[in-house]
């Protein structure tokens, strides 16, 4: 089976939800979140987390870069849409697809690196608060 590697930024909140699923799934989308978007390359996931999620408190002043991979085939039945510069591609999939792109994921959603930001506080659980701490830049 043919795979494709994809990556999301994501702020602390999301990392928990993540970590207690076991790495295994996204949470769901907030009523208005339409669309769950993973980019193509790292380089734009480490954007926007060094330049949004470390300065936004709903990221918990915390970015985190994920890597993952699903299928080919899950990967073609949506379009890449670019929302800026070169590097600027991710993938839309809809609010309510995120079950069955969960279900397509090929082993662990990874935590690559993070940048924390000024008034970033540790999750209580040490050992996650070990794993962020241990990927930051």
């Amino acid at each position: 089976m043919k795979t494709v590697t994809l990556y999301r930024p994501i702020g602390l909140q999301e990392f928990l939800l993540i970590a207690n699923a076991k790495f295994k799934a996204f949470p769901p989308r907030l009523s208005w979140q339409p669309i769950f978007y993973p980019v193509l390359n790292q380089q734009y996931a480490e954007q926007i987390a060094f330049e949004w999620n470390t300065k936004d408190s709903g990221s918990g002043y915390c970015g985190i870069i994920t890597r993952f991979i699903i299928s080919e085939s899950l990967y073609q039945k949506y379009e890449v849409q670019n929302v800026g510069g070169d590097i600027h591609n991710e993938l839309w999939v809809p609010a309510e697809e995120l079950d069955a792109f969960n279900n397509d994921l090929q082993g662990d959603i990874e935590i690559l690196k993070t940048f924390l930001g000024e008034e970033y506080v540790a999750p209580a659980d040490l050992v996650l608060a070990k794993m962020i701490a241990d990927l930051a830049r």
